[in-house]
């Protein structure tokens, strides 16, 4: 195989456990957006499952359909989905007893339209702007958004199941607007209460709320990145500081090796030039894979049991590494990213070296490398 992504279920499973130690009375949501943060929406889901998480998480709709498609009922989970625009799957979406974010009046009556249409009654989660500036009603506009939705769920329409907001900079310990947001969210509940809502959850935890700040648990965290086993607060712990295990290992086969003379230039631009004659290994992956072009030159590998470095611009499909005149064979594996058990780079490194976040370098691995399930919770492989 030219390259392939190994997504560990265990290790998602036992990240899961541990962020549920972490959380006392308050439920977890296992967010499985963007294909499951590229490690596979339905295989991730279902462990999610089986870890006993209750709450599933999405941003599009149609991603909240593919899992009640794959058979994941309301009995099973609550599935989330917060990222709507008008001509979206609304009527659809209140059949398969989809909970839907409503960050407006207009999403608001979109929801009772659908209501009207399919005779179910739809469960909505208000969500307050505290301060991210992204969705969510602002302080202004909130107190008419939950009087029209009371005045829905007196109706019947609607039950208002959640409400819910997230933080900006929870991932920067003693940031200033941490706190001013909880206070603003705390504000947000009390008008919502006031007006005789009595939401089944409120949640503001994303990943670096449930490891550091226990105070904004709620009833409900919503755990990304930190599920699939990478610290969202690198500068304060790794991901084995917080008993986490990266879940997906990048690697891929050699597709050629040749040596070549001192003074060769290595792929576009000749950004790289050999300083002496060494031994090239091509490795077939590119930025059309997710490789970050911005690793070029710095991007690290695990190749022949040594950290290594790309040598010159990844390209679309394919880079180079210079191997300093070590043997290496046509269909050795190399790694690109994993757990760091043996030494190999992880996703964290990648980002260093790309300069960005490691949500970033997990969730750009493209659909042309294949993922392998290892960990099925009976042993076996999934796919």
């Amino acid at each position: 195989m030219r390259a392939e992504a190994v997504v560990d279920l265990a290790a998602l499973r036992g990240n899961i456990r541990a962020l549920r130690a972490r959380t006392g009375t308050a439920a977890v949501m296992s967010v499985v957006k963007a294909d499951a943060y590229g490690h596979g929406l339905l295989p991730c889901a279902r462990a999610a499952l089986e870890a006993g998480v209750t709450w599933l998480g999405t941003a599009t709709p149609e991603e909240a359909l593919a899992l009640r498609s794959a058979g994941i009922t309301a009995e099973q989970a609550r599935v989330l989905c917060w990222l709507w625009t008008p001509d979206a799957p609304w009527e659809q979406t209140v059949l398969a007893g989809i909970d839907i974010s409503v960050s407006g009046e207009w999403a608001l009556r979109r929801v009772l339209d659908a209501v009207r249409a399919t005779g179910c009654t739809a469960r909505v989660h208000l969500k307050a702007d505290t301060g991210l500036g992204r969705n969510g009603a602002q302080p202004h506009d909130w107190p008419a958004l939950v009087a029209a939705a009371r005045a829905a769920e007196a109706e019947g329409l609607v039950s208002v199941a959640g409400v819910w907001s997230h933080f900006a900079c929870a991932d920067e310990p003693g940031h200033p607007s941490v706190e001013a947001q909880l206070v603003c969210f705390r504000e947000a509940l009390a008008v919502a209460e006031a007006a005789g809502l009595r939401p089944e959850v409120r949640h503001l935890a994303n990943s670096p709320a449930t490891l550091l700040l226990p105070q904004t648990h709620f009833d409900l965290v919503r755990t990304g990145l930190a599920q699939y086993g990478l610290s969202p607060v690198p500068e304060v712990g790794g991901p084995a500081d917080f008993g986490l295990r990266p879940v997906m290992t990048l690697q891929a086969q050699i597709a050629s090796v040749k040596e070549v003379p001192g003074g060769h230039g290595v792929s576009y631009g000749h950004t790289y030039v050999t300083p002496g004659g060494t031994t090239l290994a091509l490795v077939p992956v590119g930025y059309a894979d997710g490789i970050p072009r911005h690793a070029s030159s710095t991007g690290p590998v695990w190749l022949g049991g040594k950290w290594r470095t790309v040598s010159g611009r990844v390209a679309m499909d394919q880079f180079v590494v210079d191997l300093g005149g070590d043997h290496a064979e046509v269909g050795d594996n190399v790694v690109l990213f994993g757990p760091g058990d043996n030494g190999e780079p992880t996703a964290e490194d990648w980002a260093r070296a790309a300069g960005t976040i490691s949500y970033e370098i997990i969730t750009r691995i493209g659909a042309r490398v294949p993922r392998r399930y290892v960990g099925a919770a009976d042993g076996s492989s999934g796919g």
